[in-house]
């Protein structure tokens, strides 16, 4: 039988990949909504904002609380944590560089169009970074390798408090 560690760890791992199923489903809708905006609608600034901010907020809970937790008890993993701090970079230049198109963007024409382009890129690299890190940190959460019960600071809230 599990220890109620071990499950704690588990259930993190879940909601690893629950997190990054719901930052899935954000980008999804925002690049679907592209397009459908009206004259002085800011829907799109706002959903790209808020966007923005759950990513920035969850990597941030990631590289500063849940990863240094996760090197303190599992060195072995330092190389697989900088990559995904290199990810982390990459994504929030991207974020920026979408922020800023959303805040000028006119309702339809090329801004609209390098936000999808944009949007497109985030996608693809988020699907390619989430999937890495599903499979290489879930495998540490779910060999119970993480003191998950007791972490030293409030990164599981930044890493999995977005969606509330």
């Amino acid at each position: 039988m599990a220890s109620r560690d071990g499950e704690r760890a588990v259930a993190l791992s879940r909601q690893l990949a629950q997190a990054h199923q719901e930052l899935r489903r954000q980008i999804r809708e925002i690049r679907a909504g592209l397009g459908h905006r009206r004259l002085g609608d800011d829907v799109l600034l706002t959903h790209c904002l808020a966007f923005c901010t759950a990513l920035t907020t969850h990597h941030q809970g990631e590289d500063t609380g849940m990863f240094a937790q996760l090197l303190r008890e599992r060195p072995d993993l330092a190389a697989t944590v900088a990559n995904l701090v290199e990810d982390h970079g990459l994504i929030a230049s991207i974020l920026s560089r979408v922020s800023e198109l959303a805040d000028r963007a006119a309702p339809r024409g090329s801004a609209l169009e390098e936000i999808g382009r944009e949007l497109d890129g985030l996608a693809a690299i988020m699907e390619s970074h989430f999937g890495y890190e599903e499979r290489t940190i879930s495998e540490a959460l779910d060999a119970g390798k993480l003191d998950a019960a007791k972490p030293d600071t409030d990164w599981p809230d930044l890493v999995f408090g977005f969606g509330r």
